[in-house]
């Protein structure tokens, strides 16, 4: 079974992702906010992060940063669900290294095809 890192801080939107994922047979495990997920990572990697972009702590995008700079053997699939809905908010988040982007509020179909197209379901 694959495993999906839901970093968000919010709890609500940590909770719907966890339902929507865990009913499409993926193992969920959450964090609170990038710092959280960077550590998580490090300890377990999971196979996809579905990462918030406005976070206290740590940001998505700082996370992305971070994550690319550690020396891991693979790297898991990454996509941003967030508000943010401008071109050049796309842009920056692919140029990090995001494989995938989903606008906020999403509903189980958008994010069973986001999954879909980086390869993890």
């Amino acid at each position: 079974m694959k495993n999906c890192l839901v970093v968000d801080d919010s709890k609500v939107i940590r909770k719907v992702a966890r339902h929507i994922l865990e009913s499409l047979d993926l193992t969920v495990t959450e964090a609170v906010d990038g710092q959280d997920a960077l550590t998580q990572c490090e300890a377990s990697l999971p196979d996809v992060v579905l990462l918030d972009w406005n976070m206290p702590v740590m940001s998505g995008m700082e996370f992305l940063q971070a994550l690319s700079a550690t020396k891991m053997e693979a790297r898991p699939k990454i996509i941003f669900c967030t508000t943010e809905n401008g071109i050049s908010h796309i842009k920056a988040a692919v140029e990090a290294g995001a494989d995938e982007y989903v606008m906020k509020p999403f509903d189980r179909e958008t994010l069973e095809s986001k999954l879909a197209i980086v390869g993890v379901i």
